[in-house]
């Protein structure tokens, strides 16, 4: 984990350049596939949505919430990924999806820069990570 500075423009550097964009996603993808048959099962995206720990934090502190509630929240989520419906998720539909939400959190930053603590290989990590490296050349 480290302490970054990044805003909105950051983010949609980072998943405009779709050479650097593309090859996050795949790397991501198939760390994902555990069983290499190239589709994301619900089991397979829950680990990395439950990683995220988006809904278990408030402010950055642990809350309890009811188990019920976040299984039905982590299934709505995995049905925003699997966008035919059919019970997996492919890498199109993975790489749309995760660009869609990359963008509505740029979009949701604003212009000025926020810090945050990012985790080691998270998409934000690695845009920042972008940015810095094109500051640098």
């Amino acid at each position: 984990m480290s302490v970054e500075v990044l805003d909105n423009a950051t983010i949609v550097s980072f998943v405009e350049d779709e050479e650097v964009f593309n090859v996050t996603i795949l790397n991501r993808f198939a760390h994902l596939d555990a069983d290499h048959d190239g589709l994301l099962s619900y089991a397979e995206l829950l680990k990395e949505l439950q990683s995220l720990r988006v809904f278990e934090t408030h402010f950055g502190i642990d809350v309890k919430m009811d188990p019920n509630e976040l299984a039905h929240v982590y299934k709505s989520l995995f049905v925003q990924f699997d966008h035919d419906s059919n019970g997996t998720v492919d890498l199109e539909e993975f790489k749309s999806e995760t660009k869609r939400m990359m963008l509505a959190m740029a979009n949701g930053m604003g212009f000025l820069p926020v810090q945050m603590v990012l985790e080691e290989g998270s998409f934000l990590k690695i845009a920042v990570e972008h940015e810095s490296a094109k500051l640098a050349a």
